[in-house]
């Protein structure tokens, strides 16, 4: 059985798999828990959904950085520069795939 947490107005604002004090307990199908649940998971879709979109900028942000000189590619921490280097031969093998910057 889960056990929520409400808000002053009697909004749900915490759920637990475990007991504790201020925790009130409540069916694991009550149509209110289960609209707070989604409404959690809708956020997090949401987050993840602008992770790619956001990777690549940064991606663009390095390779800007490096290319006029701000950075140096090998300033960076090993396990960053694999992860770079292998999206790079990733995108690069796509077909019709755009190079902003070049190889330089």
């Amino acid at each position: 059985m889960p056990y929520i947490k409400r808000d002053n107005t009697g909004n749900i604002i915490a759920a637990s798999q475990v007991a504790d004090a201020g925790l009130e307990q409540i069916s694991a199908d009550d149509s209110e828990l289960q609209g707070f649940l989604g409404s959690l998971a809708e956020d997090v879709g949401q987050l993840s959904a602008t992770d790619q979109d956001f990777v690549r900028v940064l991606e663009d942000l390095v390779e800007l950085l490096v290319s006029r000189g701000v950075i140096l590619f090998t300033e960076l921490p090993q396990s960053a520069q694999q992860k770079i280097l292998f999206r790079q031969r990733l995108r690069n093998k796509l077909p019709g795939s755009l190079d902003l910057l070049g190889d330089d």
